[in-house]
């Protein structure tokens, strides 16, 4: 059997895909960087232009979609919420058909997952999903493949999310996880855990892989021998009016020079940024000999031209 055809497929969340698609996806992202590094360009868009649509603000996600479309040659239009009409309350349905007559594809960096979901109903291209507060497949796309380009293999491979578990890319690591084999630890205290929705989600699909999903509140206990220690922010946005009591709560779970070291010289480091020094993460662990964080920025590029590659007609 062929390669699978994801032409004209959504990307909104990873559970949309089969584990054969996600490895395609990024076999296509490691072929895309190989190219790349010999200086040839793959120029599967040609003559397409791709809308980015921004709720909320970004550095990694606008740089890398706006020089992923111009790589694959294409054209991209950045919009910021306050330059179109959603900030005035223009409905998302007629957003997403208006979009829809004008680019080949949306993608959408915006707070609900449903908006996503709504912009993806009511249009009739695909939509990439850039983050909601659910999810950020784009994210863990690139994760995933930088695992893999540094321990070979996914499979059997033990992740750990240590902090607020109960977060997007909690989330996402866990479906990621679940449909590559990977065994996923999600690591934090009461109350900064998954959702039980998206626990037995996760725990569903592992169950077809053979990966195991599970919680704990202890992070000596969870990293000791961990392949991969992980750290998001500890206060996402629109959470700044709760970071001070977020930070009392989750400053236990940082991660820093004496937890990758309880974790072993085998870890690597890995942080979705932006990073806050002091806070989720140390300035000595994110620049150290175990940090792959900037091989894992670098991939938003190669993992996201390969989704806008497989999806768009």
């Amino acid at each position: 059997m062929g390669d699978p055809d994801l032409k004209g497929r959504h990307f909104l969340a990873l559970h949309d895909f089969t584990t054969k698609e996600l490895t395609y996806l990024l076999d296509r992202a490691d072929d895309l960087k190989r190219i790349q590094g010999q200086d040839r360009r793959a120029e599967y868009l040609v003559n397409r232009v791709v809308a980015l649509v921004f709720q909320k603000t970004s550095t990694r996600t606008r740089v890398s979609f706006e020089v992923g479309v111009s790589q694959l040659g294409g054209h991209a239009i950045y919009l910021n919420a306050s330059d179109i009409q959603l900030k005035l309350g223009e409905t998302i349905k007629d957003t997403a058909n208006v979009l829809s007559r004008y680019c080949d594809a949306i993608m959408i960096r915006t707070f609900a997952q449903q908006d996503a979901v709504d912009l993806a109903t009511y249009g009739q291209v695909p939509v990439i999903n850039g983050l909601t507060d659910d999810y950020h497949p784009c994210q863990v796309l690139a994760d995933l493949q930088t695992v893999r380009e540094h321990l070979g293999t996914l499979a059997g491979k033990h992740l750990v999310f240590v902090g607020d578990g109960d977060n997007n890319m909690a989330n996402t690591l866990m479906e990621g996880g679940a449909l590559t084999g990977m065994h996923v630890t999600v690591c934090g205290p009461a109350g900064y855990q998954p959702r039980e929705d998206m626990l037995v989600r996760a725990r569903e699909l592992a169950a077809t892989t053979g990966s195991q999903i599970a919680v704990s509140d202890d992070p000596q206990a969870a990293v000791a021998g961990a392949d991969v220690v992980y750290a998001d922010t500890f206060t996402s946005m629109g959470q700044e009016a709760e970071h001070d009591a977020r930070l009392a709560a989750l400053i236990g779970y940082q991660i820093n020079a004496d937890l990758v070291r309880t974790a072993g010289p085998q870890a690597k480091v890995m942080h979705c940024l932006p990073a806050h020094w002091g806070e989720e993460i140390t300035e000595e662990v994110l620049y150290g000999p175990q940090s792959i964080v900037f091989d894992q920025a670098e991939n938003r590029l190669h993992a996201q031209k390969a989704i806008m590659a497989a999806v768009i007609p």
